[in-house]
Order: structure tokens, then sequence, then C-alpha cells
């Protein structure tokens, strides 16, 4: 492998840290510095990669993505590029006349915010004539038709599931709208993806996250959810056979109908992973909540309007001993906490864990103001999904008016959690929001709708969501590169610093020379993963 060596612009190395030029050399960065002098130590026939006034940067990794489950649903009846029902009729019709042998339509996409109160019906799926299942895009309810309802015969006299709920109509009739635990009463009848289908959908998903400067992730759910497969054998024989080129961490799906008894299984589900380059399965994902939207989101005073105070998935008395349990085994813990009360139940269970298993909290919608410090004190990372933190129809339609003002003061506390010395890593959560780290990062620091986002028309899309809660780029750019690695335990990666990995970005310009505002037309320009291209504009 010859030399490559990038100049002509600058490299991003740390805060307000940069470089000139960079020499890579059997795939590890070989010198960083200014450019004579990085040069001069090129070996003859060397690759230049001319920057042209861009910016080099580790490669990205997203800490929290679902990237199979987003290759499945592109190759099915995908809504997340259109918005509002007329679209989603035209869609999903489109869909079935050019697919006449499904039995099924399935897919998902569909936005909360383009239905009155956040709901669809089944009968505007009644048009069709075969059962139709598709996800909404959070992925924590399921739009269906009667056909589907009546496949699984679910009628006004189902009792709800004790981890969900189905929507029902005045007279008790299931209004076609299926929450969380629900999904799967109609999930696990749809046709099932082949192992080829599994292997297919990942590699077209990371030849996509590859196109967004991303070089590695950790999948946030590794198991049987919400009508979905098992990815582990996926990954395993992907990482096995050459087809995964990223490095990647599974999270194994924490089963909330068991408890304990399942930490051999989850052992054993590690150890089938042991000794692959490019995959481990060495997290454990537990899903402690919902979403705000649908009310299952875990708050501590009852949700405005509507009441309750919305679901904790693990008896918070038990899941104090779990976390204890799976940290005693090396395991790091990964949670989902949306609600107050969920990320509270989240911190209590961390007392007393090895920081050095490095756990982590996604998403941290709200966060009561007396437990931000206690990350930093506990060694608790948070995980952002900052393209979440601005104006947009689903915060000020459906999640404003129920959570009231103070509790929605709360939401996404960025730069008081920087304020408090807490470690962040970043992602995306795709296909719940798109998987362009740029974008996320320039909701990071204006806290607004990226300028060619689908929904940047939303009135309000450019007015600042809690602007005092903002990030600096370096901070929302580090969250990316050096944050994710290390919470991937990739610790020769996420820097751009002699003797680490090549995973590399060049983007096509140097955001930190140009306004805040314009952060989201950045683009990525090419990709490297250990020195070798895997992405070119």
């Amino acid at each position: 492998m010859s030399d490559i060596l990038f100049r002509g612009g600058r490299a991003f190395l740390a805060a307000d840290a940069f470089a000139e030029a960079v020499l890579v050399r059997d795939g590890r960065i070989a010198a960083v510095g200014a450019d004579s002098d990085v040069v001069r130590r090129a070996a003859p026939g060397h690759e230049t990669v001319d920057l042209d006034g861009g910016l080099l940067t580790p490669g990205f990794t997203d800490s929290h993505i679902h990237p199979v489950q987003a290759g499945l649903e592109r190759a099915k009846c995908d809504l997340a590029e259109v918005y509002g029902l007329p679209e989603y009729l035209e869609r999903i019709g489109a869909y079935a006349r050019a697919h006449p042998g499904h039995e099924w339509i399935d897919g998902g996409g569909w936005d909360m915010a383009a239905f009155p109160g956040g709901l669809p019906h089944r009968s505007q799926l009644d048009f069709l004539d075969r059962p139709v299942y598709l996800i909404q895009r959070d992925h924590h309810a399921a739009w269906v038709n009667t056909r589907a309802l009546e496949l699984a015969g679910i009628t006004r006299d189902t009792p709800d599931p004790a981890d969900g709920r189905i929507e029902r109509d005045a007279d008790g009739t299931p209004s076609g709208v299926l929450h969380e635990g629900a999904m799967d009463l109609v999930g696990l009848l749809t046709p099932r993806p082949t192992a080829r289908d599994l292997s297919d959908a990942l590699v077209e998903a990371q030849a996509h996250l590859f196109s967004q400067g991303i070089t590695g992730w950790q999948d946030a759910i590794v198991g049987s959810y919400a009508g979905s497969d098992d990815q582990l054998p996926t990954y395993i024989a992907a990482a096995a056979s050459g087809r995964l080129k990223a490095r990647v961490v599974g999270a194994l799906w924490w089963d909330r109908t068991r408890g304990a008894e399942q930490i051999p299984e989850l052992m054993e589900r590690r150890e089938a992973a042991k000794g692959l380059e490019r995959f481990r399965a060495t997290s454990v994902k537990i899903m402690q909540d919902g979403i705000a939207e649908n009310f299952t989101a875990a708050v501590i005073e009852p949700y405005c309007r509507c009441g309750g105070t919305g679901l904790s998935y693990v008896d918070p008395a038990l899941l104090k001993q779990y976390v204890a349990e799976l940290d005693r085994h090396g395991f790091q813990v990964h949670f989902h906490a949306i609600g107050e009360r969920a990320v509270r139940e989240a911190l209590d269970s961390f007392e007393g864990t090895d920081p050095a298993n490095r756990h982590h909290i996604a998403h941290l919608q709200i966060i009561e103001p007396s437990d931000v410090p206690r990350f930093a004190a506990l060694g608790v990372t948070a995980n952002l999904q900052p393209l979440w933190a601005t104006h947009h129809a689903q915060m000020d339609e459906l999640t404003i008016p129920f959570l009231g003002d103070e509790r929605s003061a709360w939401q996404y506390p960025f730069a008081d959690l920087l304020r408090a010395g807490t470690r962040f890593c970043a992602g995306s959560d795709w296909p719940v929001s798109i998987a362009d780290p740029i974008q996320g990062m320039h909701v990071a620091v204006n806290r607004t709708e990226p300028g060619g986002s689908v929904h940047a028309d939303y009135p309000t899309a450019q007015t600042p969501f809690l602007p005092g809660q903002s990030l600096d780029l370096a901070t929302a750019l580090t969250a990316y590169t050096a944050g994710s690695a290390w919470i991937n335990h990739d610790d020769d990666a996420g820097t751009i610093t002699p003797g680490n990995r090549a995973d590399l970005v060049v983007l096509d310009r140097d955001p930190f020379a140009e306004p805040p505002a314009d952060i989201w037309r950045t683009r990525v320009a090419m990709t490297f993963v250990g020195g070798e291209p895997v992405y070119r504009r």
C-alpha cells in the first residue's frame, strides 16, 4: 500500500488544533503537522489527495443506529422521503402496483406530525386488498389496515400488552395504530427476510453510511424487536466474509419480558462474535421507556392534558440488579431513555458500576436538572441525537403541549451537560432520522432545522430551540469522532494522531471557516477505512 498524503486544506485534530498535512502509511497515520515537514516524510511514488480548501476529519462513528433495519426499509415501501397523507398514499399505492405478488405491503418511515393528533387510521389503508404493516419513523408504532388486524385476530376485546398499547376508536375498535410492544401482534406475521435479504440490507446500508463519512457504528438493537429478526448472524457472517468493512459494535437486545436468566445467553452471543476483526457484540441495549409523543416516555409528573406518567419497561427495583450483573461480566450497557424518570432510573442503575465499561445513555430528551451532574460523577457518557433538538411539527404540536413549560425547558440540555463535565458521543438513530452527521452537527450548534431538511419550511424551523443549550462546532464534531470511537472501545481511532488507524473523511469545505448557519451545506467528498478509499463523491 503506497503512502497517501493529504494536503491543500486543514486537518481537524482537537478543539482549536489543526494541521496542514497528514501522511498515511500502511493504513495508519504516519505523520501530522506542517505541510513542508509532512511532505518530506512521504515515500517516492506516494498518492496525493488535494483537500482543495476542505477539511480532513477522523471518520465519523455513529453511536446509536439501526443499519440492517434501514437497509430493509429502503428495499420495501419506504415513506421516509415523502411527507403527508396524500404523498404517503401515493407512495403506498405505487409500491403495491409494482409488487402484485407480495402477500403483505410492509415498510415504514411515516411521520406522526403528518396526522391530526399524531394518529393515522386503518381505513386510510383499506383501499388495498392485502394486509399492510408500516412502521412509524421513530419505530415506536405501526400503522396497519383492517385486513392486518383481522389476520392477527385483534378485536375490541384484545387486551393491551404490558409493554404497549392498541390505539382504539371511541367504541373500542382498534383504530389501526399499534404502539410499542403491541407492534409485535402484527409485525411477527409479516414475511420474514431471508439471510440473503439481511446481508444485502447491511451492505446497502454500509454503502450509504460510507457516503455520509461514517466508518463505524454501534448497532443499537441486535436481536428480535418490533417484528424485526435477530441481526447477529448477519453481522457475524458479513464480518467473516469480508463484506463488512466498517468497524461495528453490536448492542445485544435485552428482552424486557425476561430477567437476569438471559444474561448467560447474552454471554454466549458475545462469545459467538469473538475474534472477528470488524464486529464485536460487547454491549447490551436496555430500552427503559418509549417516546413522549405517544405518552410512553417515563416522566415524573403526569403529562399535561392527558395524565399518565408513561412506562418503565424494566422494573426499576430490578434494573439496578440486572445492570450490576451485566457490569460484573464486562458488558457495556447502552440505555434508551427519553423521559426524565427513565433517565433517572438509568443513572440510578449505574451507581457502583465500573466506568471502564463505558456505559452510556442515548436520546436524553428530558433531564431533570438535578440529574445533569450525575453523568460525570458516575462516568456515564451522554449519547446525543442532536437532530431532534429543533422546533419541528412533532416537537411543537405533539410534545411541548403535553410536557408543559417547565419540563419542555429541560429538553436536550447539551450545554448544561458539557458544563458539568459530561463525556459525549453522538449518533443518528437512522432510519428514525437521517444518518448524515453534518446535519446533526448543524443542529447541535444552531438548534435549528438544517436548511436542506425536508421540513425546514415549517414556520418555526429556523427559530432556535432553547439556544442556550447549543454546542460549539469542535465539541459537536468531537462527539461524532473521538467520543463515539471511545464508546466503541476503538482506542486507536477517532483522532488524527500518529499510530491511529487511517479512518478518515474529506469534507468539500471547511465548516470552521464558514458561518455556523451554513454548516449543513458541507458534504462528504471522500471516505477512507484503514487508508482504503470506500467512497468518492
